[in-house]
């Protein structure tokens, strides 16, 4: 078998499927609050030219599949992805399915979900202040995100992990509240610097919360140990007052991870991508749409990987910002 390995040696284990690039918030870092020139419905992957892909990818290795959007519980196929995903098997045996979410409508999502085999999930949630919700998401959904994060709670999805972006001046007094409330619900909190990826390409480095500022924020109010192993992971995790609880940090900005990226992203329309931040991508839906073979398809997906760069070059002074932005790339 040939593995998806790039010309510096990174072996890509690590599908992200963007199912839709709709979503139920407006979240102020992402997209605009209308005006969004949508994919239009027939170019959207089918479930079953999405299984085709994956049963492609994970015979060249692929061991994980994201699925994201957008929000993937607007997909009215998502039960139906999960189940043909979960019924392939790869050289390294069955695959790991998991979902990023914003926890909108997870109660009535979770019992189809964990049947159809959903292995784990991430659930996003930036601040949890009602008024302050509202404000960056442009939605008053904040219950129902705690709702969902409940029914998560509740559920066999491990491990539980939320999200959240810290933006200065809007949620960083909140850090350590949020860590708090994700021991409460048996999660794992994840921060994620603020990143160029929003449709309207306002991004401010200044807005940006740090890394360092992220951990001595947290450390006025626990003790943190860095942990071992990270792999491909994007997030360095660190345990808190010794564990058994843990702790994220997404850098992508201020401590890339770039030299241990294993991760492909493939959009609501086909199209493939070696980078969040990449400004090319492979045209992969249209060659399955249009009857390609599994060897044309494992061809697109080489060629992708091969052309991969050894970083996204964001401190670059050449750097721009995808045309797209991350409702449509995919989480």
């Amino acid at each position: 078998m040939t593995r998806l390995i790039d010309s510096f040696g990174r072996v890509h284990r690590d599908l992200r499927i963007s199912l839709t690039d709709k979503c139920s918030l407006r979240c102020t870092y992402c997209m605009p609050a209308e005006g969004v020139p949508w994919i239009p419905k027939q170019s959207v992957l089918t479930p079953e030219e999405i299984e085709r892909i994956v049963r492609v990818a994970a015979n060249l290795g692929v061991r994980t599949v994201r699925l994201t959007g957008g929000e993937p519980l607007i997909s009215p196929s998502l039960i139906e992805n999960v189940r043909r995903i979960a019924s392939i098997r790869g050289p390294d045996g069955p695959l790991e399915i998991a979902m990023t979410t914003n926890g909108i409508r997870l109660p009535e999502f979770i019992p189809g979900l964990e049947e159809a085999g959903l292995s784990r999930l991430n659930i996003s949630i930036d601040t949890l202040d009602p008024d302050r919700f509202a404000q960056l998401t442009r939605r008053d959904r904040l219950i129902d995100v705690l709702a969902g994060i409940e029914a998560a709670r509740r559920s066999s999805l491990r491990p539980l992990k939320l999200n959240a972006v810290i933006m200065r001046g809007v949620n960083e007094d909140e850090v350590a509240d949020l860590v708090e409330f994700a021991m409460e619900h048996e999660a794992e909190m994840r921060f994620i610097e603020h990143m160029p990826l929003d449709i309207g390409h306002t991004w401010d480095r200044g807005e940006m919360v740090s890394r360092e500022e992220i951990l001595e924020s947290l450390s006025s109010r626990f003790s943190l140990e860095p942990l071992p192993g990270r792999g491909g992971s994007p997030a360095e995790e660190f345990s808190i007052d010794s564990g058994p609880h843990k702790v994220g940090v997404i850098a992508s900005v201020t401590a890339p991870f770039c030299a241990n990226c294993d991760r492909l992203r493939l959009t609501a329309d086909g199209h493939l991508r070696n980078c969040l931040f990449a400004r090319e991508e492979l045209d992969l839906g249209s060659a399955v749409k249009g009857g390609a073979s599994d060897e044309a398809i494992a061809d697109i997906l080489r060629a992708t990987v091969s052309n991969k760069r050894s970083g996204h070059g964001i401190d670059n002074p050449g750097f721009v910002q995808p045309d797209r932005g991350m409702n449509a790339i995919g989480g």
